[in-house]
């Protein structure tokens, strides 16, 4: 496995929950991080400048304000940067959201990688690292899920975005020889996490005394993954640049099954390995939470997988990933940080 030592390495999105952990881990081994987020208002920008505060002091470490879907930005970031690296985080997220603001997911998560990609090649990016998502596996019932598995039957404009991003960084490595790594995050939690995302939603309400929107009438199920182990596994990755592999062959085979020739494009399920009932799940937030959850039972939202489970042997095979924090564990953390960030008991 190659290592960087002391590389520069552009993080974007790093003001959101996974980028500015993995910014943390990154500045720790004596990398050099920059930094770009829109700061956008999809959910409290005090909490993205909260994470920026703490990272803003490190030496190593810089940020800049920009939109990754801002062609003319781009251009100049990357002129000036001359990064070796580039991990792409930034993207709109959520599910639901794209159902109500298409336009914002197409701009970010389809417009915005484009200029990352157009940029990555120009500027002879040694490796991209690029954030795709298991709801790539849309309407697929095989679990749990594996790289290889057809997905082509997304069934939300965020899982299609993604999708779309995995098809745009294989035909770049093609023409470009940029090596690149897609990571199919499956929900990621744990401190500084999102407040879009149940376990915050959940603790929230909990704690206000109010009911928990459990959807599918609680049979859901879900990989939850702790943050550090996400990290620990984006490290390894990031460490080492895909070699090329003929696309039409291997357990981990590039999008295109008809290309032959040799591409370095690479994607990798990244996630606990194993699936959790949500009601199980809720049991360890009462239980880390001191609190009772009163539920408000409610039906499948349109565009929802009802279970989720990764299949991680190849990362585990080829970077030697074994995530190692339970359910109890990650939430117990979770809460902590909750309450000492909320000055809340």
């Amino acid at each position: 496995m190659t290592r960087s030592h002391n590389a520069r390495i552009l993080v974007t999105g790093g003001a959101g929950f996974i980028g500015a952990a993995l910014a943390h881990r990154l500045l720790a081994r004596g990398d050099a991080v920059h930094v770009v987020d829109n700061l956008n208002d999809y959910y409290a920008v005090s909490l993205k400048k909260a994470r920026l505060a703490l990272l803003l002091p490190q030496s190593g470490f810089t940020f800049q304000h920009g939109d990754i879907a801002d062609r003319q930005a781009m251009q100049t970031l990357f002129q000036h940067g001359a990064f070796d690296i580039v991990v792409n985080l930034a993207a709109q997220a959520g599910v639901r959201y794209s159902f109500h603001n298409p336009s914002v997911t197409i701009d970010s998560n389809m417009v915005g990688f484009g200029n990352i990609l157009e940029n990555c090649a120009t500027h002879a990016v040694s490796h991209l690292i690029y954030a795709s998502s298991s709801s790539v596996y849309g309407g697929n019932t095989k679990l749990p899920f594996a790289e290889t598995d057809p997905v082509d039957q997304p069934i939300s404009l965020y899982a299609a975005s993604k999708k779309a991003n995995e098809l745009m960084a294989h035909s770049y490595s093609h023409l470009y020889d940029l090596p690149a790594t897609g990571l199919r995050f499956f929900t990621v939690y744990g401190p500084w996490g999102r407040p879009d995302m149940a376990f915050f939603k959940f603790t929230r309400l909990m704690l206000e005394g109010e009911k928990i929107p459990v959807y599918n009438q609680g049979d859901l199920a879900r990989d939850f993954t702790y943050i550090d182990d996400i990290v620990e596994g984006m490290v390894r990755v990031i460490d080492a640049p895909p070699l090329k592999r003929d696309a039409a062959s291997g357990a981990n085979q590039a999008v295109n099954n008809a290309a032959k020739k040799a591409v370095a494009h690479r994607l990798y399920n990244i996630g606990n390995g194993s699936e959790i009932k949500l009601k199980g799940a809720i049991q360890a937030l009462e239980n880390a939470l001191g609190v009772k959850a009163n539920y408000d039972l409610l039906p499948m939202q349109p565009g929802d997988m009802q279970t989720t489970c990764a299949d991680i042997r190849q990362l585990k095979s080829d970077f030697d990933f074994s995530p190692s924090t339970d359910i109890t564990t990650g939430l117990q953390n979770f809460v902590r940080w909750y309450r000492d960030y909320y000055k809340v008991r």
